[in-house]
C-alpha cells in the first residue's frame, strides 16, 4: 500500500517554503476530467465553481447523483497519469522558484491515490515533496512551517483552503490561481488578504517580492 507523504518526512532547508495545490494549479483538473467524463457520456458544465450538479449525461442532459459523481471522480484520479497535464508555466516556474526555495506540494486527493500521482509528477521533473490529506489545510501547513522565521506561501485555487491557511499561518502569502478558463469566472472573489494570479508568470513575481521582504511574526492562533 502507498504511504502519503505527511508532514513529518517532509525536511526543509533554511530558506523560504512554498506549499502549493495540484489540481487546477500545478496540473490541469477540470479540461481532463471533462475529457474524461466525455468518454463515457456525460459532460461537465460550466454553470457554477462547483461539480455536483454540473456533471450531465449526455443522452438526456440529466443532473448525475453524488454518489454517482464521486464514482467517476474517483475512477479519473485512478487513471489520472492518462489524462492529466501541468497547467501552462507551471513546471518551469516552480523549477525557477526551486533554486531559492523549498517546495511542498499539499493535495486533498485521497491519499489512495499517492502512488500514482507520485509517478506522474516525478515525469514532469516535479519531484517536490508531496502531501495528500484530506483534513484541512490550515493545520497542515501550519505543522509544516513550524513557525520558522522565513517567508512562506501558499497557492491553491480553493478559497476554503486559502482561508484555512490564513488563519493558521497568517504571516503567508495567499495566492488564488486556477488553470481553466470556463469555470474561473465563477470563482468566488478574493476576500481578506488573498490576492490573485492571473496565471503562473505573475504568481511567480507575487511569490519573489513576498520573499524580498523580511517576515514579521505574527502570534499564531492555532497555537
Amino acid at each position: 500500500m502507498d504511504v502519503a507523504t505527511d508532514v513529518r518526512q517532509v525536511r526543509l532547508g533554511d530558506r523560504p517554503l512554498i506549499v502549493c495545490d495540484i489540481d487546477e494549479v500545478v496540473l490541469e483538473f477540470i479540461s481532463p476530467f471533462t475529457a474524461f467524463l466525455r468518454s463515457h457520456s456525460y459532460d461537465l458544465l460550466p454553470r457554477s465553481f462547483r461539480l455536483h450538479g454540473n456533471i450531465v449525461s449526455q443522452h438526456d442532459g440529466s443532473e448525475l447523483e453524488r454518489a454517482t459523481v464521486d464514482s467517476l471522480e474517483e475512477a479519473f484520479f485512478a487513471s489520472q497519469d492518462l489524462w492529466q497535464k501541468p497547467a501552462e508555466e507551471a513546471v518551469e516556474t516552480l523549477q525557477m522558484l526551486s533554486t531559492d526555495a523549498d517546495i511542498v506540494f499539499l493535495t486533498a486527493m485521497p491519499p489512495r491515490h499517492h502512488g500514482i500521482r507520485r509517478k506522474l509528477l516525478d515525469q514532469l521533473d516535479l519531484s517536490f515533496d508531496m502531501i495528500a490529506t484530506e483534513e484541512p489545510k490550515g493545520p497542515v501547513v501550519a505543522r509544516l512551517h513550524d513557525r520558522r522565521d522565513l517567508p512562506v506561501a501558499f497557492i491553491d485555487d480553493m478559497q476554503r483552503n486559502l482561508l484555512s491557511v490564513g488563519e493558521h499561518v497568517p504571516e503567508c502569502l495567499l495566492v488564488t490561481m486556477m488553470a481553466n478558463p470556463d469555470f474561473k469566472p465563477f470563482a468566488p472573489a478574493p476576500t481578506g488578504s488573498i490576492v490573485a494570479a492571473s496565471g503562473w508568470g505573475h504568481a511567480h513575481e507575487l511569490v519573489r517580492a513576498h520573499f524580498s521582504v523580511k517576515p514579521t511574526r505574527i502570534a499564531n492562533p492555532a497555537a
